[in-house]
């Protein structure tokens, strides 16, 4: 690939991403707002405990479904793996941006590659931002409060 073209296509699954990103959280949302209507005002710790439990659920499900993203794209469109073993290590190394460097791609699809690092801080400082916002329900300005 070009550089235009790693930057294009490295775009789009960044913002192909960020969209399930963001369509987990609503999910999400939607469900807790759900489940405290079902169990009403009550703030015991178990309340707490599955409201959380429900919340790491959605953003483990969401970051596992962008690090398959990532790991089709490279098979599939850049076509720099041969197995999906390698292609999800990868994967998971850049998306965390944790990169032990011992899978080094070639010129043609590093810049692309990177885009999957942007894609792993972005969506972890949302979801950062979303299990603080769930968290602290009781605030008038939080995302969870019932609209009546």
């Amino acid at each position: 690939m070009t550089l235009i073209q790693q930057i294009f296509w490295g775009s789009l699954f960044l913002g192909l991403c960020l969209v399930l990103e963001t369509i987990m959280l609503l999910w999400c949302g939607d469900t807790l707002r759900r489940h405290k209507a079902r169990f009403g005002q009550r703030r015991g710790n178990m309340q707490q405990l599955v409201t959380l439990l429900i919340s790491i659920g959605f953003v483990v499900g969401a970051h596992t479904a962008q690090i398959w993203i990532w790991s089709a794209a490279l098979i599939l469109k850049a076509q720099t793996f041969e197995t999906w073993n390698a292609a999800v290590y990868f994967s998971i190394a850049t998306y965390t941006t944790l990169g032990y460097g011992d899978i080094v791609l070639d010129a043609e699809h590093r810049i692309f590659a990177s885009f999957a690092a942007m894609t792993g801080m972005l969506a972890f400082g949302i979801s950062t931002a979303f299990l603080v916002a769930v968290m602290r329900p009781g605030r008038s300005d939080s995302p969870f409060r019932s609209h009546t």
